[in-house]
Order: C-alpha cells, then structure tokens, then sequence
C-alpha cells in the first residue's frame, strides 16, 4: 500500500482531520524561513493530539543537529526528513544518536540529481521539485531510481491516482494542494487520501 504524507500541519484543527484520515505521516515544518514554520511548542501541543498510529516526521532545512536531537528526544517528532543541503556525514552523526526514520529530500531536475538520490544513505528518499513549490518535475526521470522513494512535488487528488499507477512510489506527500486560503483544507484532504487508496486498490 502506497504511504500517505500530510505535511504542513499548524493548527489543532488539522490534527482533527488526519485523525480521522489516518495517513501513515504528518510533517511539522521547523525551518523558520518558511511560512508553514511551527514552533516546537506548539508541535508539542498537536503531538500530544496526535493517534499514536500515525507517524509524527519533523521537516528541516539545514538544522543545527541537537536542535533535531532536541525534537526527537522529547518525542514531539519521530522521523526527520532533510530538505537542505545536508550529507551523509550530517546523516551519520544522526545516526550516532537516533534510530529515528530519516528521510533526505532531492531537488529533481536531471539525471545527476537521480544518481546523487540513489547514493544517499538516508532511510527513504523523497524527489521534489524544490521546497514544497507546489509544482511537478520531470517524472520520466524516475525511471532511474533503484529505492523506495516519496513523490511530491505538484500531487493533488487529480494526479495523485495516476502517478501511484505509472510509477508505484512508496509512498506520496502533499502539503500546499490541501489548502485553501493558507490553511489545511478537510475537503481537499479527504479526497486526496481516497484517490491514492483507490489507486492502491485498483493496482491489486
């Protein structure tokens, strides 16, 4: 069955929501450049709401390390996904402390960037068009991937179900499709998570 990440999450209303929908993955955002950013003690706070089944991931860009630590040790997160420029030398120092899932995102624009993918010594790899752009890439060039990997990048509940057909992700991603006026949007959430379990459903 293809994963489901819900990424963005900021209110308490949309802890509502994905309790009801269970997707495998949320994603709080930490990196304070981004509009979607949350304070850890407000992720603290939708953490504690959260069904103990689904899987709380922390999104970073070129974090300091014991700030991660600091989220994974207090169990406000239990997977990390790395959206910078950080190496496997950042990944094994991780390591060093965590078992924690650690999903290192890529940029897809050209085959180097697939190779480069297939190298990295993250858990699970995730292709994007870049940091949470809303915008699809070049999907003829996953053709190259050799791994387990997310999709993102552009998914909505439209385009959701063909790419689970055509390419048979592990899992999928999607953040700024299930909003409307900045926010998580019930409505476009529900039919994103029904078109990839229809997906699934219909590739049996």
């Amino acid at each position: 069955m293809t994963k489901i990440k819900l990424c963005g999450l900021r209110r308490m209303e949309d802890v509502s929501f994905v309790n009801e929908l269970m997707p495998d993955y949320i994603g709080f955002i930490f990196a304070k450049k981004k509009w979607r950013y949350i304070t850890p003690e407000n992720a603290k706070k939708l953490r504690n709401a959260l069904k103990s089944e689904i899987t709380p991931v922390g999104v970073f860009i070129n974090e300091e390390i014991d700030t991660v630590l600091s989220l994974l040790s207090d169990g406000i997160i239990n997977a990390v996904q790395l959206h910078g420029c950080e190496d496997d030398e950042y990944i094994a120092k991780l390591r060093k402390h965590s078992d924690c899932t650690i999903i290192k995102a890529f940029k897809i624009k050209t085959h180097e960037d697939i190779a480069m993918a297939n190298k990295s010594t993250a858990d699970i790899i995730l292709l994007d068009s870049g940091e949470g752009s809303g915008e699809t890439f070049d999907h003829s060039l996953i053709k190259c991937i050799n791994r387990p990997y997310f999709l993102a990048g552009g998914l909505n509940s439209q385009n959701v179900g063909p790419a689970i057909k055509k390419l048979h992700p592990f899992g999928v991603d999607a953040s700024s499709s299930l909003e409307t006026n900045g926010s998580k949007d019930k409505k476009k959430m529900t039919v994103f998570a029904e078109a990839v379990r229809k997906a699934d459903k219909n590739n049996e």
